[in-house]
């Protein structure tokens, strides 16, 4: 049995498949299975795919007839078909060092108690590096409900699902909510993952999180339907009484005015789906907090601005 599944969702991703398989191929941690999963692509997907096929590494080759609709959909399956201990899901468009499954399972095979464990990773959109995520201390294990709280409440600290190694055995435990959700079911995900035990964090930058025109995350934030998802997420982590109601305030307060400061960018329909999220969110009873509020930290930012100007003159 491989100790490792690694779960490799593809969707017209040809351009970047090659590089991704090879990555893992490279890894200096060997006992592990890849499982590739096609969602029904349109470009020259399965030509890559069918040249790795006889490699005594890949396990399973799966390709859809028609598209699932969600990228979690994928998730589940690989999953499910996976025969290892742990589970790496390797985006098919991202790429990592040879190193990032020695480090990761490394750290999960030195304590039982963790769930799961992720390194850092650069993002990087043709050829440059735009942004690399950090953490405080090069290794480090933290007890999964103040994980939630100081990492996964107001963003989610794991920027890409490369990033990450898991325990089977926890998939078991988590409800199917991840799946419907068309770009935070990873969020929500690892939420419930660290319910269960703990998390290691590395400081090793060892992941390579690819931004390109065909990524789904970017044309999802660009229409603003990130908004109703990452309020489902507050939501559920104040119903799981892993936030208070006070912080779970204050959380969608932030995200309020972030949207409102967005809202131009989006069609009118979306901004009325946003904001009927943000008013029904608690019950109904947060619309006046929340416009009030906004509007009072709006004002606040506008008299700074106009200060600044003023002495700058």
């Amino acid at each position: 049995m491989p100790e490792v599944s690694v779960v490799i969702p593809n969707y017209n991703h040809a351009d970047y498949l090659k590089q991704r398989i090879d990555a893992v191929l490279a890894q200096t941690y060997t006992n592990f299975e890849i499982i590739i999963l096609d969602d029904c692509s349109t470009d020259d997907s399965r030509g890559v795919i069918e040249q790795y096929k006889g490699h005594s590494k890949i396990s399973h080759v799966v390709f859809n007839t028609e598209n699932s609709g969600g990228p979690f959909y994928q998730w589940k399956k690989g999953i499910e078909l996976a025969q290892g201990k742990y589970i790496w899901i390797a985006e098919s468009d991202d790429w990592c060092e040879p190193s990032l499954l020695d480090t990761l399972v490394s750290a999960l095979n030195n304590n039982a108690e963790c769930v799961m464990a992720y390194v850092q990773t650069h993002t990087v959109s043709d050829s440059e590096i735009i942004q690399t995520s950090s953490h405080d201390k090069l290794a480090e294990y933290i007890d999964g409900n103040q994980y939630i709280k100081n990492y996964l409440a107001g963003q989610c600290a794991i920027w890409n699902a490369s990033m990450l190694v898991f325990k089977k055995a926890c998939y078991y435990n988590v409800s199917d909510r991840f799946i419907n959700f068309k770009m935070c079911g990873d969020w929500q995900f690892y939420i419930e993952l660290a319910m269960q035990g703990q998390v290691f964090i590395s400081g090793k930058v060892l992941n390579y999180f690819r931004k390109h025109d065909k990524d789904v995350s970017g044309k999802v934030y660009g229409s603003g339907a990130n908004y109703p998802e990452e309020i489902d997420i507050l939501t559920s982590l104040l119903d799981n009484a892993l936030i208070s109601a006070e912080e779970f305030k204050q959380l969608l307060l932030k995200k309020y005015i972030f949207f409102f400061g967005a809202r131009h960018l989006f069609s009118t329909e979306m901004i009325e789906v946003i904001k009927n999220k943000f008013y029904q969110s608690g019950g109904g009873r947060l619309k006046s907090y929340l416009i009030k509020q906004s509007r009072l930290i709006l004002i606040k930012a506008r008299i700074k601005r106009r200060l600044n100007m003023l002495f700058d003159k």
